[in-house]
């Protein structure tokens, strides 16, 4: 997926910055929802081989990736909205939100935003959204990987303050080992709340 396609279309009808916008983290039942947006080059000699869903990825090539997308992209911007707002606003809204400060903060403000799946953003840009997004258009998909990348250091730093829950292993998510650990030693901060009521039993980790 190295076509630019998508962008290239936009650009045909007078748009000269598309951005690529999406998340990593909705599902997890710790940590942030973590969004990017990426404005990629059309030059030829700037394309980055590789760009992929950053599920489709090692977390090798994702680093390589995240650093070169991080060197060419006209601009990048990451955004992450913590557990506080997902439980007050829900994982849906939290996104929307994530997404928009990704898009607001690009220091080059993109004339056109394509977005992954079926999310409708509140911005001044005119929009697009693309199921499957990041298997499909290079900025999206560049998107991913700088999001995937950043949210996992974020969690591995997570993992040092917070050794019992695995984080460096599940990034949050809710793995037998994570959901045991909740059981065995309650919530830390950065635990969703309205993510853990099947199995939390209000107990907090000291």
């Amino acid at each position: 997926m190295d076509e630019l396609t998508y962008e290239r279309e936009y650009f045909a009808q007078g748009y000269c910055a598309v951005a690529g916008v999406d998340e990593v983290g909705r599902g997890p039942l710790a940590g942030p929802v973590v969004c990017a947006a990426v404005i990629l080059p059309l030059d030829e000699a700037k394309r980055i081989p590789g760009i992929d869903d950053s599920k489709k990825l090692s977390a090798k090539r994702r680093e390589e990736l995240s650093e070169r997308i991080r060197e060419i992209a006209v601009a990048c911007s990451v955004s992450e909205v913590d557990e506080k707002i997902i439980d007050e606003i829900n994982i849906l809204q939290a996104t929307r939100l994530g997404m928009k400060r990704a898009v607001e903060g690009l220091e080059i403000p993109p004339d056109f935003v394509l977005t992954d799946g079926n999310m409708t953003l509140d911005i001044a840009f005119p929009q697009r959204s693309v199921i499957k997004g990041d298997a499909l258009v290079c900025s999206i998909g560049a998107a991913s990987i700088l999001a995937k990348v950043y949210r996992d250091k974020l969690m591995a730093n997570y993992a040092a303050e917070f050794p019992e829950y695995g984080f460096e292993r599940n990034a949050g998510y809710g793995t037998k080992e994570h959901i045991g650990a909740i059981r065995e030693h309650g919530i830390c901060r950065i635990h969703r709340r309205t993510f853990v009521k099947n199995f939390w039993d209000g107990r907090e980790r000291s």
